[in-house]
């Protein structure tokens, strides 16, 4: 059976879905793209089709297939991811009733506020109450909806999340992914399931009622393809469908981080620490620990930074030209000779310490008034200087993180990396130096796409659970060990990095005040 048998993942991303398909061993075998818009309405609006998302689908798959050359009968599983946070409203008959809600979406602010106005279990997730809630969860853009749209609202059989606007597509069934409930929805089984006295201090107590009732774990059937979604999308009818993520955690899943004690670090404009524990933990500086949030059985720590790839993009783009203009015409990479020429600056670039919080910070502060810091400079620093720190900076930022969540008892044993920041060897040697974790390196380097496939696989019955699909699957190339010398000579440096903000975080807030102020 296993010579013929393939799996499908989709993976909706922020600018596109992409499809793959792969075998039972975790090997590629097809992967198309097609790209789709996002609109701006007003400032820190981002709003997105769910038609032009169904379309792009219909053309990646047909692409997908067509490259692969595989018989959509061969396909014994399907899965899928989307990003989370992004709230479509739906009619019965399962039409989007406006624009989604898009994740990135902060239009919810005066909503998010009233979260410290609870002392609803529901804190539990945002630091054990200690970080201020973020605009960009469910429960606030609902409030937002019902205060601003309520004809919407109200028309609104169905307010769900993207995974689940999927859900419906391929198979008609509703259901809420674990997920995103538990992830952004504050939904916690340990504690009853949905804190409703939550929702009520928010504004929209009366949301369950769009909510579906069904709260599926990952890797579920759900359902069987449609005959009409089949016919769209070029594939068999009655393929079992499982349920899937968000994107983030699909890329977990697709690192293989499904036990205890490892850590998945997925890597590109951001950075996103996720991890699995056996014990429910809550601290300050991290998210979680989500409940079954990936893994039934078990809890899901979170932490991330904002700015990480994006912060080296905006220094080669407005620093570097030079450079870029002798790329351009050598046909080397940019980011090679920048690695080249600082590559052997000591620990520290000399000094120079940068904060990454170009937009903001994530965890451990979760405060979108945050911005990047740079002090230590001398007349010694140049470019290379510049660019190492901005590397260490990223690299200050991970063990920051890793240090809060260590701070309520967990400890991270390995580090598995996908993502850009991979492509860089020497960059992700200084990520493991820093944080003194082995940082292991697998083979696919799409995980999100793989991840769904690995539920696709569990969901049709080919593997029996996450543990036994990540086996066969995933498949680790190199493991990068910490330089202990190393190790210790970055420590004075993150105290450095982490002390940092604390000291200057009134005087940044007031000057950032100060400008939104001039903005209007």
């Amino acid at each position: 059976m296993t010579e013929n048998t393939y799996l499908l993942g989709i993976d909706f991303g922020t600018e596109s879905v992409r499809a793959a398909i792969f075998d039972l061993a975790g090997h590629p075998v097809s992967f198309a793209a097609t790209t789709y818009r996002t609109t701006h309405p007003h400032p820190g609006w981002a709003e997105q089709d769910p038609e032009e998302w169904w379309e792009a689908l219909q053309a990646s798959c047909r692409k997908v297939i067509a490259a692969s050359g595989v018989s959509p009968a061969a396909i014994k599983g399907i899965s899928y991811d989307a990003t989370t946070m992004t709230v479509v409203a739906m009619d019965k008959r399962g039409e989007a009733l406006r624009p989604a809600i898009m994740w990135m979406d902060v239009r919810a602010t005066e909503q998010a506020a009233r979260a410290e106005k609870s002392d609803s279990v529901a804190r539990l997730y945002n630091g054990r109450g200690t970080a201020p809630a973020t605009a960009e969860w469910y429960p606030f853009k609902a409030a937002w909806l019902r205060e601003n749209e309520r004809e919407t609202y109200d028309a609104a059989y169905r307010l769900v999340d993207a995974p689940d606007w999927v859900t419906y597509k391929l198979t008609g069934e509703w259901t809420t992914n674990i997920n995103s409930a538990a992830l952004r929805m504050y939904y916690n089984r340990d504690h009853g399931g949905w804190p409703v006295d939550f929702y009520e201090t928010i504004g929209c107590g009366d949301v369950f009622d769009k909510i579906p009732e069904k709260v599926v774990d990952l890797g579920t059937p759900v359902g069987e393809l449609s005959v009409i979604a089949a016919q769209l999308l070029g594939l068999h009818p009655g393929t079992p469908v499982a349920q899937g993520p968000a994107d983030a955690w699909a890329g977990q899943i697709g690192l293989g981080v499904v036990d205890p004690g490892v850590m998945a670090l997925i890597t590109g404009s951001s950075h996103v620490l996720t991890g699995q524990t056996d014990k429910p933990i809550h601290g300050k500086g991290f998210f979680g620990a989500y409940t079954d949030g990936v893994v039934k059985g078990q809890y899901t720590v979170e932490g991330g930074q904002v700015s990480t790839g994006s912060v080296l993009k905006w220094f080669k783009d407005n620093f570097a030209r030079d450079l870029i203009q002798a790329a351009e015409v050598t046909g080397l990479n940019v980011y090679d000779i920048l690695n080249k020429q600082s590559k052997d600056l000591p620990p520290g670039s000399e000094g120079l310490i940068i904060n990454e919080y170009f937009q903001g910070n994530r965890t451990p502060y979760t405060d979108s008034k945050a911005r990047g810091v740079i002090w230590g400079l001398s007349l010694h620093h140049g470019p290379a200087h510049f660019y190492r720190a901005i590397q260490e900076s990223v690299c200050y930022g991970t063990a920051h993180n890793l240090r809060a969540m260590s701070a309520a008892g967990f400890e991270v044993k390995k580090i598995v990396a996908a993502g850009g920041a991979t492509k860089s060897r020497d960059w992700m040697q200084m990520h493991a130096d820093v944080t003194g974790v082995p940082i292991a390196l697998t083979e696919v380097g799409d995980a999100v796409v793989l991840g769904s496939c690995m539920l696709a696989a569990v969901g049709a019955g080919l593997y029996p659970d996450l543990g036994a699909a990540a086996k066969e699957m995933v498949h680790e190339i190199d493991l990068l060990e910490p330089n202990q010398q190393r190790h210790e000579e970055y420590q004075y440096f993150v105290d450095a990095y982490a002390n940092t903000y604390p000291r200057l975080q009134p005087m940044i807030h007031d000057m950032v005040d100060r400008e939104n102020t001039k903005r209007g």
